[in-house]
């Protein structure tokens, strides 16, 4: 049913079977067990037949709407009917609204799209912002309902009327300024099909960056965090900084690595991400700058689909400063989600990709969504969407997966 809080008025217009008078009837109160039975019930004996239906249940409190064709038997079994719903509505302690009318609901707009919101908190003053310039893009908010109420408020808005480009943008700058994080996504049966989702590593999977690892064992932590960080903001040619940054680790014993997997710290969220979407019938890869030597394990202990980073080289039980083979570079990451999704069958408008620095803008743009998570200002401006709390399992959300979803495949699993 349509969002009446949108402007100026829209006469209802005739649609399929629903040509001629409609009522709608809307129950609103306390929630309990067998209101909708009961309130279908009392209109069957009036012999309409139903158009539309929403329910939603807000702390306890019902909001039941049916859109039904008008009686048989004219002004008198309409009267009929509506002191039938009132008595009815009154002996359990609802309210009943009746409103006569013709038809269906007018028709949606062209351009629909799905609006997912997080904040943490959600404010009304932030919610009343995204609203706002939704409809001064010629948006019109057709439903809302909530995804998740932890670890962030999450809630969808169904829009139509909108080019999902428009409504992007304008969000996007809406966002920024309101300190919430917006994903604008085309509807479609797609938003519900398998997928790929390709993750960075570094500062997006795990909350560390891996070469810091392994030179804090090399006790040049300071010089190589210094070249990472102008790397991340795109102040540097990435192949050549990380080529820099290796050979500072040249003479590390290689037991190291064993240390430097043991230390490696999964984001928040990550477990509950990659064990929901394998669950869902996803696939899910990583690609990193950082090195095979830990990639490779994170691939085994969280059951990834794909994986691919640089190579490390050990000789004679020492790292040599040097990495082996194709840097996996910015371009290079871009080159893998592409053979991924060759690999698993998914065309690229389906995949998702998943980062937080300058090395990973390539990516983001070929993906079907790009999702800048915690990122620099540079690779923020330019992804689909951000995601700026510190909690990566919120990417579900944008893929339209509620926290109940989540939820009940951990139960699956744990049963």
């Amino acid at each position: 049913m349509d969002d009446v809080s949108q402007p100026g008025p829209a006469p209802d217009v005739p649609v399929g079977a629903a040509s001629g008078p409609t009522l709608l009837v809307k129950i609103f109160g306390k929630d309990r067990p067998g209101i909708t039975a009961g309130l279908f019930d009392t209109l069957a004996a009036y012999g309409v037949d139903v158009v539309d239906i929403e329910q939603v249940v807000t702390r306890g409190r019902m909001v039941l709407c049916t859109l039904v064709t008008a009686p048989e038997g004219g002004p008198a079994a309409e009267g009929g009917l509506r002191a039938t719903v009132h008595n009815w509505a009154e002996s359990i302690k609802m309210q009943a609204e009746i409103i006569s009318g013709t038809g269906d609901n007018r028709p949606r707009g062209t351009g629909r799209s799905h609006v997912t919101v997080l904040g943490h908190p959600l404010t009304a003053e932030s919610t009343a912002a995204i609203a706002a310039r939704i409809t001064a893009v010629g948006g019109n908010i057709d439903r809302i309902f909530r995804l998740a109420k932890y670890p962030v408020t999450a809630v969808e808005f169904a829009v139509s009327g909108a080019p999902t480009g428009v409504l992007r943008t304008a969000l996007a700058m809406e966002a920024a300024h309101r300190g919430v994080d917006v994903a604008v996504v085309a509807a479609g049966l797609h938003r519900r099909a398998q997928r790929l989702v390709v993750m960075d590593v570094d500062s997006t999977l795990i909350q560390d960056e891996v070469i810091e690892l392994f030179a804090a064992h090399a006790g040049c932590e300071d010089q190589v965090a210094e070249v990472t960080a102008a790397a991340m903001r795109g102040e540097l040619d990435f192949e050549q900084s990380l080529h820099a940054r290796v050979a500072l680790l040249a003479g590390l014993d290689a037991s190291v690595v064993d240390k430097v997997r043991a230390e490696v710290r999964l984001t928040p969220g990550a477990r509950t991400l990659i064990r929901t979407l394998k669950r869902l019938g996803f696939q899910v890869g990583v690609v990193s700058g950082g090195f095979t030597q830990v990639t490779d394990d994170l691939k085994e202990r969280l059951g990834l689909d794909f994986a691919s980073a640089n190579t490390l080289e050990i000789v004679d039980g020492r790292l040599t400063g040097r990495v082996t083979g194709d840097v996996v570079d910015r371009a290079g990451k871009a080159r893998l989600l592409r053979s991924f999704a060759e690999q698993a069958g998914v065309p690229l408008s389906q995949t998702v990709a998943i980062g937080d620095g300058a090395n990973d803008l390539d990516m983001l743009n070929t993906a079907g969504l790009g999702v800048a998570f915690n990122a620099k200002p540079v690779v923020r401006q330019a992804a689909d969407t951000a995601v700026n709390v510190p909690f990566l399992d919120t990417v579900l959300y944008l893929l339209g997966i509620t926290r109940e979803e989540v939820e009940a495949a951990d139960l699956h699993l744990d049963a």
